[in-house]
């Protein structure tokens, strides 16, 4: 197994950027490998996932390709000019980044073989973005997922933490675009109603029972389990931290079907 770090320029976000990559390489003849894209969350890179958990391992034992960009604190959605930075984030983890990383090493083309997960701001993205382009992510799995940005309401205390809303716009008009995960997974709900074929991405989502966002976690899972979805949800002692992500990837991992190397 190989971890790389690829820097490379952007069409959709008009800038280089960086990512990392492990590569399983040693089992001869080896490939098309399944992936994972594996997002971090607000204020981290493409560097959180390997300092702060064994995953590089646990990739190695499954023969996993695990693909990590950085996406700046964009929450993985397009970004309106006059932000603090702007480009189509949404479209570069959910196409261009599949596309390159295809392009530039041995991975699966299907979609049953690609998979998409993050923590918190990881987490949201994970989910909207594998409900946009559900046509290449076969499973979704979000870890605390920072989803209290529309599950909340507009005027809880203590919803905006930290200016999180800025990454929006107008969060009023964006809370009804597919920007809005919720809004993403019910359009391909109407879509399954009306007899079209659409096959709607599997999902695994958990969060720590001491997580300021478990009501938002436990309101989502509900909703898409109201509405047919094949869900996987759990809780388990912990808060927003480390600790909880290090061992809650584990069980996406295991949930994923992948066989040991």
């Amino acid at each position: 197994m190989a971890l790389l770090q690829v820097n490379f320029f952007s069409s959709a976000l008009r800038r280089k950027v960086l990512m990392q990559v492990i590569l399983p390489f040693e089992t001869s003849g080896a490939g098309p490998f399944k992936t994972l894209y594996l997002l971090h969350g607000l204020m981290d890179n493409c560097t959180a996932w390997t300092s702060h958990t064994r995953i590089e391992r646990w990739a190695t034992e499954r023969n996993l390709a695990v693909v990590m960009p950085s996406a700046e604190n964009s929450f993985y959605v397009d970004m309106p000019y006059g932000t603090s930075c702007f480009g189509d984030f949404g479209a570069y983890v959910g196409q261009e980044l599949v596309e390159v990383t295809r392009k530039m090493f041995r991975l699966s083309p299907k979609r049953e073989d690609t998979f998409i997960a993050g923590l918190s701001m990881g987490g949201f993205g994970a989910l909207r973005n594998g409900l946009k382009y559900h046509e290449t992510f076969g499973q979704i799995a979000c870890l605390s997922g920072a989803i209290h940005i529309f599950e909340y309401p507009f005027d809880e205390p203590g919803r905006n933490v930290i200016g999180e809303d800025a990454c929006f716009g107008d969060i009023h008009a964006a809370a009804l675009t597919d920007r809005n995960p919720r809004v993403a997974a019910e359009s391909l709900f109407q879509k399954i109603r009306a007899g079209e074929q659409v096959v709607f991405p599997k999902i695994y989502i958990a969060c720590g029972t001491e997580d300021y966002l478990l009501r938002a976690n436990r309101t989502f899972a509900d909703f898409l389990k109201s509405n047919g979805a094949d869900v996987v949800y759990e809780e388990g002692p912990g808060g927003h931290d480390w600790d909880f992500w290090d061992a809650y990837i584990q069980r996406v991992l295991d949930w994923l079907p992948l066989s040991p190397s």
